[in-house]
């Protein structure tokens, strides 16, 4: 119920930023803003594959919060809360603190979340042997299809993956899209050293611009979080193809136009043509004549459109 209030309305709780890289023993600051005043709020943790953890609660009158689980007591966690803003601080980061941080507000039995925060707590001294590399970042156009590519070591550590795929955009933050769990079918272990390797890839069809976006891949291994850099894509094409389209649309409809202007004027001079020739026809033992009527002298009620009234006289002749 309440993760479902935000598809209700706009939510008036905001959090800075949508995703962090920091590395291990460094600190980060979590900021959050409520458009409106409640009577609680919360901080959350959610690891990937796992369900929401409560950090802590603070109430209207109590700044520093009140900590939950195994957050409760831990001197690397404190909350500052005051005048509709919160802030989570986490020092001395250790790789379990990768995950994403919520912050919601609450009154009554109505919560309000944030967009979430990620953060990806890197180790170099793991580096050397535990890494993911992405595909290079680049431009598409909009209908082709693309293929990202997610390269993932782990050292000598073997077994399965969990994979999972992101992808934070302009207009949103970081949402999962894809999950690859328990399989490591593409994965090889290097002849000459321990080293494992795997590949996954998540190939994106008829591309069109709510694609576009920086797409992060994550790995769970070991007991460690792997986060790769991130690969952005720009879809590009929209612009063009829509002006191509009024183009084409203007030209069809400025023919179809003179077209029935053209039909209108030839069938005005044909009208009026057919009944202004002079002349004899011989068809068998009649001649005909047409003769051209003149209608000045008349009065003006008595007048009729030359265009509509034709005069024939006709005559029989006897051959001998």
């Amino acid at each position: 119920f309440a993760s479902s209030l935000n598809y209700l309305g706009k939510s008036s709780v905001h959090q800075q930023r949508s995703f962090m890289s920091a590395e291990v023993g460094s600190n980060v600051t979590l900021h959050c803003s409520y458009g409106t005043e409640a009577a609680r709020y919360y901080w959350y943790k959610q690891s990937l594959g796992q369900k929401l953890q409560i950090i802590s609660i603070s109430y209207k009158f109590d700044k520093s919060g009140e900590f939950h689980d195994e957050f409760q007591d831990n001197p690397r966690f404190t909350v500052k809360t005051n005048d509709g803003k919160s802030q989570l601080n986490i020092f001395h980061l250790k790789p379990s603190d990768t995950g994403t941080y919520f912050c919601a507000s609450g009154i009554s039995f109505v919560f309000e979340f944030g967009e979430g925060v990620t953060v990806s707590v890197k180790n170099p001294v793991l580096e050397n042997t535990s890494w993911i590399r992405q595909s290079e970042s680049g431009t598409v156009q909009m209908g082709s299809s693309v293929t990202l590519n997610c390269t993932v070591q782990t050292g000598s550590c073997g077994g399965e993956h969990s994979v999972y795929w992101f992808r934070h955009s302009g207009e949103s933050h970081p949402g999962l899209i894809y999950t690859h769990g328990g399989s490591s079918d593409q994965c090889g272990k290097s002849p000459n050293t321990q080293t494992h390797t795997c590949m996954y890839d998540l190939p994106i069809r008829n591309l069109n611009k709510s694609h576009a976006g920086t797409y992060y891949c994550a790995v769970i291994s070991c007991g460690q979080v792997l986060f790769g850099n991130g690969t952005k894509l720009d879809v590009e094409g929209e612009a063009v193809s829509l002006s191509l389209v009024y183009f084409l649309s203007a030209a069809l409809i400025f023919t179809i136009i003179l077209s029935v202007l053209l039909a209108f004027t030839l069938h005005k001079m044909h009208k009026r043509n057919s009944c202004q020739t002079s002349g004899y026809f011989f068809a068998g033992d009649l001649h005909y004549a047409a003769v051209n009527v003149n209608q000045l002298s008349r009065p003006r009620r008595h007048r009729k459109s030359t265009e509509s009234e034709c005069v024939y006289s006709a005559m029989t002749h006897t051959l001998n």
